[in-house]
């Protein structure tokens, strides 16, 4: 899912692949500095949604942009659409603590065995991860024969560096760029592959996508939580325009959380030629995409990690103080998302 570098020039002149060069991020060299230091290039983000920005409106002054409408489910707003019926933006639907819960949760839990990542095609499954790389362990294969790797420590993986190949457990972390709970997703496959080990999504992730589900459910009817996929995004990832459509009803939603630094969202129509709607996401902010949502091409094209535009200050602070320093560190250059699934 995560965007490939070879893209057909076919590609490029649909109205969402256009869109998505637009606010990737590029850079340029900066002229002042002799050492030729590289800057972002500037992007106009004038047309962005920005449903702080509405929310804030609508609560002063009661107005909405054309083409958005609103409800409140308890004490939260939320907005729709109306050219993407089955889509609905939540902001600042998680509290301060619920992010740094599910932040914490994103990084020490939902990595372990029998979740896969994306380490488990190469590493096989990866125990502790987290803990690893905040103790400066490497991961050393012991066993060239059967593929087996352990964490050790850096002293003795560099007695062992001439006769075993090793990566260090802050690289691994680094570069972690998916997890799934509850079903396992083939992702050779692209389809769930319930004849492989897993643990059920955890309760209070489980209540928590049902409360936020409701207002997208069929009459009478209940979400159930079966699967999830989180994403890790680092400075320069993007996830590019697909479509989630491996679940066998539609009509259910897909829940999904944001958390960390602000991302640009893009929401496509039912073909890559349709002009998608841009719009920021934040930490915090929660978005369901049900019956014709479901049909619609979604990707994020950038993630902000600068200071001034990722908009997690708060966050950092709180995750300093609850979770310790290295939690903080993480996620001050990285964003995630939990996307909570019913299957069947």
């Amino acid at each position: 899912m995560y965007e490939s570098a070879n893209v057909s020039d076919d590609a490029d002149r649909t109205a969402f692949r256009r869109a998505e060069k637009k606010y990737k991020l590029y850079y340029e060299q900066d002229s002042k500095f002799s050492r030729k230091k590289k800057l972002p290039k500037p992007i106009d983000l004038s047309e962005l949604l920005d449903f702080n920005l509405i929310l804030q409106n609508f609560n002063e002054k009661g107005l909405l942009p054309d083409g958005i409408r609103v409800s409140k489910i308890d004490s939260s707003r939320v907005f729709c659409l109306e050219n993407r019926p089955g889509f609905y933006f939540i902001p600042g639907a998680l509290s301060l603590e619920e992010q740094c819960k599910w932040i914490k949760e994103s990084l020490t839990n939902f990595p372990q065995p029998p979740n896969r990542t994306n380490h488990n095609a190469i590493y096989g499954p990866i125990t502790d991860l987290f803990d690893s790389a905040k103790e400066n362990k490497v991961l050393v294969q012991d066993d060239l024969t059967n593929n087996k790797w352990n964490f050790c420590e850096e002293d003795i993986a560099k007695a062992k560096h001439r006769s075993c190949k090793s990566v260090s457990a802050s690289l691994l972390l680094r570069k972690l760029r998916w997890s799934t709970l509850g079903l396992q997703f083939d992702w050779s496959k692209r389809n769930y592959d319930v004849s492989l080990p897993h643990n059920n999504i955890p309760d209070a992730l489980c209540q928590l996508a049902k409360t936020h589900a409701a207002i997208a459910m069929p009459v009478g009817e209940e979400f159930r939580p079966e699967a999830a996929i989180v994403n890790y995004f680092g400075l320069g990832d993007t996830l590019g325009g697909h479509l989630d459509d491996m679940e066998a009803d539609w009509s259910k939603p897909i829940v999904s959380m944001s958390l960390g630094c602000k991302a640009i969202f893009l929401l496509g129509g039912k073909s890559k030629e349709d002009l998608p709607h841009a719009m920021y996401l934040r930490s915090g902010d929660v978005v369901l995409m049900a019956g014709e949502a479901r049909e619609c091409y979604h990707g994020v094209p950038r993630i902000f990690t600068d200071e001034e535009n990722a908009e997690i200050g708060a966050l950092e602070s709180e995750l300093s103080h609850g979770s310790g320093h290295f939690i903080a560190e993480y996620i001050k250059t990285s964003r995630i998302n939990i996307n909570i699934r019913q299957v069947f």
